[in-house]
């Protein structure tokens, strides 16, 4: 097998990111927007000792979960990797995968619950974020990221994301025509604007511009154009990001216009999002989540329930209701700030506590005390996609909290986390490995997917794990 062959295969498995899977030549070859049991022809893009990745060139047997994909831009993107897959299949996809992920890296044979979905497969994400860059010839691009890349793929609407999305598009590519703003160039770094971000919180936007510039040039322009084209009731906040690396955001984010937050309800309880703040992109699923999360931590009078990563606080107050009180620990000024308004509206101030601090270097003290108080302690993760730090994972193995529930939206990093937890895995201070002896505290007690992301790779999991009595 060599770069550029055009090959015959039979599609055997699915891989994490929603490619086929198929041997060839002694090797696993991946390849995306292929199913499995298909037969097809594809040409080999890059070759290895081991593996390959090729790109489809024509399918001889559709396989019957193969549907036309929505979005006209699908396969270019790299925003959707599974538009081209019934749902339903798609459901069980994720499943095997996080299965996979349990058996492959924690050594842990799981038994996944069926997924939880949400109610539209389409339309349901309240995020967006939008690159914006030039191509060659120098002319500004709006659009999403190609798979693995930077490079834009220009879009005029995208249909897993809300129905403002065509608005928002327009509305600024009318800007940058009249301004003659220019997109980034990530390579000499030029340009005045990088990214559009907008944020949906019950039906009023939160619109970022991230620019490189300290003012929003012909900025009345702008507010003229989205007032025109954008039927919602909206704010507009600059975010000034000056730096050569790919982080979003800059440190300083203006105010131009609109309220500064907004506010809305889920579960009961009343909560503000800010420009700054953590929101699930699905608010939807995000319900269904926390719902489960609080059922699984079963909380009583004379259970303590800690919040790790926090955000704005709304996981916190949902669990503080039937707990004897609740502490949420976060990293963002802005969103513990908002998380103690929260508290106060829901007239829960007197049992909930927030910390701002990393959850490694404030997690083992609160543990600690609350244990030395006697109370039942259960423990809420729910990370960044890299997971927890070592010193979280060892705080709460030695904190012989009644339960830990996990959350995560990345199947790899939570079995890893997971693993140490239950004694799989052992960390001996350079690296992470498989365990000689087991011995835990804790066992694993269930393992159900959200589907937060329809139609992407990605999916959400809650994991419940109970004290083993020894």
């Amino acid at each position: 097998m060599n770069k550029n062959d055009v090959r015959e295969g039979i599609v055997a498995a699915m891989g994490m990111n929603g490619e086929g899977i198929l041997k060839d030549d002694g090797k696993i070859v991946f390849i995306p927007l292929a199913i499995t049991g298909e037969k097809i022809k594809y040409k080999v893009l890059k070759n290895s000792a081991n593996s390959a990745y090729g790109k489809v060139l024509e399918v001889f047997t559709p396989a019957e979960e193969r549907v036309r994909p929505r979005c006209t831009v699908f396969g270019k993107c790299g925003g959707c990797q599974l538009q081209h897959i019934r749902y339903a299949t798609q459901l069980k996809i994720k499943e095997d995968n996080i299965a996979n992920c349990f058996h492959k890296i924690a050594f842990l044979d799981v038994q996944v619950k069926p997924t939880v979905r949400g109610d539209d497969e389409f339309r349901y994400r309240n995020k967006l974020q939008l690159p914006v860059s030039v191509d060659k010839d120098g002319n500004t691009l709006i659009g999403f990221y190609a798979e693995n890349s930077h490079r834009v793929v220009p879009v005029s609407d995208c249909p897993i994301n809300a129905v403002w999305t065509a608005d928002i598009i327009s509305a600024f590519t009318e800007y940058f025509n009249v301004t003659g703003l220019k997109g980034y160039n990530e390579t000499t770094h030029t340009g005045d604007i990088r990214e559009i971000a907008v944020k949906d919180v019950k039906g009023k936007l939160i619109i970022t511009v991230v620019a490189t510039v300290a003012k929003l040039p012909d900025k009345e322009k702008l507010l003229e154009i989205l007032h025109e084209k954008v039927k919602y009731t909206f704010s507009v906040y600059l975010n000034v990001n000056t730096s050569h690396n790919n982080v979003i955001y800059g440190e300083k984010f203006i105010h131009i216009c609109g309220n500064k937050d907004f506010a809305a309800d889920m579960l009961g309880i009343r909560y503000r999002i800010g420009v700054q703040s953590f929101m699930q992109v699905n608010d939807c699923v995000c319900a269904k989540l926390y719902s489960a999360v609080n059922t699984l931590a079963d909380a009583d009078e004379n259970t303590v329930v800690i919040d790790a990563y926090s955000g704005a606080g709304l996981m916190t107050a949902l669990l503080a209701k039937r707990a004897k009180k609740a502490i949420g620990i976060e990293i963002v000024p802005e969103a513990v700030s908002l998380a103690n308004v929260l508290a106060t509206q829901n007239g829960l101030s007197e049992k909930i506590s927030n910390y701002q601090g990393k959850c490694e270097e404030i997690l083992p003290d609160i543990i600690a005390c609350e244990k030395q108080n006697g109370n039942k302690i259960v423990v809420v993760l729910d990370p960044p996609r890299k997971g927890c730090d070592i010193k979280v994972i060892d705080a709460v193995k030695k904190s012989k909290a009644d339960k830990i529930i996990y959350v995560s939206c990345k199947p790899s990093t939570l079995a890893r986390d997971v693993g140490l937890i239950v004694g799989t895995l052992a960390h001996d201070g350079a690296a992470i490995k498989k365990a000689e002896n087991v011995s835990s505290d804790y066992t694993v007690e269930s393992v159900r997917p959200f589907d937060m992301f329809a139609q992407t790779k990605h999916v959400e999991t809650v994991v419940l794990m109970s004290r083993v009595d020894r």
